[in-house]
């Protein structure tokens, strides 16, 4: 919870677990939450949370009344992954393996449900996230691409041709800018056409940018992120966070093959195209880290620290603690002009099985881990 009253476990078996992270006692187990895995966990405000499930629904939960749920969503047609939430306007925003991101009216909620409506559909969906500022919502997708809405605009449905959208591009580093000269970035094909494994239709991507002398509401970047390795082969995003202070993206890639698995920081590159007639490329690669492929076919929910200079990774039996450079310097601090190794800080190991989730507390100094098994851990320095 964002006042650290209480820390939420998302179960395999239908299960929500509530425990004490500063006495480490378990609260209470909601047996029977979902009807099926329990996915995700998003607090609204400091008492009032959402889960998703595989079941389809989400649910809503009060918790000073945990014994009945404040109401459940229907809306999805598949598995329920990832809920964000907009604090300014209550809008819950969901997405699941339907490809659906979905938006909830939470202002008008009953014990019926919320008002909603499909805000945005792709194939291939894996993770969808808001930017602090919820200015834009970022896309991953198990065919390798990540798609960007930028000037976000929640209240507009968006149908597939109906927004402006750009060509797919490869991020690029600061070397791949500098031998392009003033080419721009290197492109490359749009995602669907000549491949229909990509996002989108060949028609939609057809249409030209409308990006340059203007910035319209909701429109679609489209970029295919470079892993390291895998220039010449595909990559699933596994997993998708953002910076605290909406300063970078970070992303747990694997390979097609999944024999190898990647931890990639992309800084947001805002402002002009780098030459008016090009569309633009968002994102840098200024850090990475290969991990460790254990525990293949999970998917690994690293994140960052709420000051955005430290990331917590799984990492086989254990999760490893990263920075930017060895002494935990802010990013804008330690930009490399080329991609550089992230620095292992610490490593932790105290589970028996594969860590599939790490999460630091909001307020205070401390982690908690969760692995295959069941076991959850909680660390925090000695000073």
């Amino acid at each position: 919870a964002p006042c650290r009253s209480v820390l939420t476990v998302a179960c395999e078996q239908t299960e929500v677990l509530l425990f004490d992270p500063i006495s480490s006692k378990h609260i209470k187990t909601l047996s029977e939450a979902h009807e099926d895995c329990v996915n995700n966990i998003r607090f609204l405000d400091n008492r009032l949370f959402a889960t998703c499930s595989d079941d389809t629904t989400i649910a809503l939960w009060d918790l000073r009344k945990l014994n009945t749920k404040v109401c459940t969503l229907h809306g999805h047609t598949s598995w329920v992954k990832n809920i964000e939430y907009d604090t300014n306007t209550r809008l819950l925003v969901t997405s699941g393996f339907d490809g659906n991101v979905i938006i909830w009216d939470t202002n008008r909620c009953t014990e019926d449900g919320c008002p909603h409506k499909k805000f945005f559909h792709t194939r291939f969906l894996m993770r969808m996230r808001l930017t602090p500022d919820c200015s834009k919502m970022l896309i991953s997708t198990s065919s390798g691409y990540l798609l960007i809405l930028h000037d976000l605009d929640l209240n507009k449905s968006l149908e597939v041709g109906s927004y402006p959208i750009l060509r797919a591009r490869r991020t690029t580093s600061s070397s791949d800018i500098t031998s392009s000269g003033s080419s721009g970035p290197r492109a490359v094909g749009s995602p669907c056409h000549q491949n229909t494994s990509g996002p989108l239709s060949e028609k939609a991507l057809s249409r030209p940018s409308q990006r340059e002398g203007g910035s319209p509401r909701n429109s679609l970047e489209v970029l295919t992120p470079e892993v390291p390795g895998e220039r010449d082969r595909g990559n699933c995003i596994t997993s998708l966070q953002l910076h605290p202070k909406g300063w970078a993206t970070l992303l747990r890639c694997s390979s097609n093959t999944d024999d190898q698995e990647w931890t990639c920081v992309y800084e947001f590159q805002e402002g002009a195209p780098v030459r008016p007639v090009s569309p633009r490329c968002s994102l840098r690669l200024t850090h990475c880290i290969e991990e460790a492929n254990v525990g293949r076919g999970y998917i690994k929910e690293l994140c960052f620290s709420p000051d955005g200079r430290m990331i917590s990774s799984p990492h086989g039996f254990g999760i490893r603690l990263l920075g930017f450079d060895a002494h935990c310097s802010e990013l804008v601090d330690c930009l490399p002009r080329e991609a550089s190794p992230l620095r292992e800080i610490r490593s932790l190991y105290s589970h028996n099985d594969v860590v599939l989730t790490t999460k630091f507390s909001p307020t205070h100094c401390q982690i908690a881990s969760g692995c295959l098994s069941g076991r959850v851990s909680l660390y925090q320095p000695k000073f």
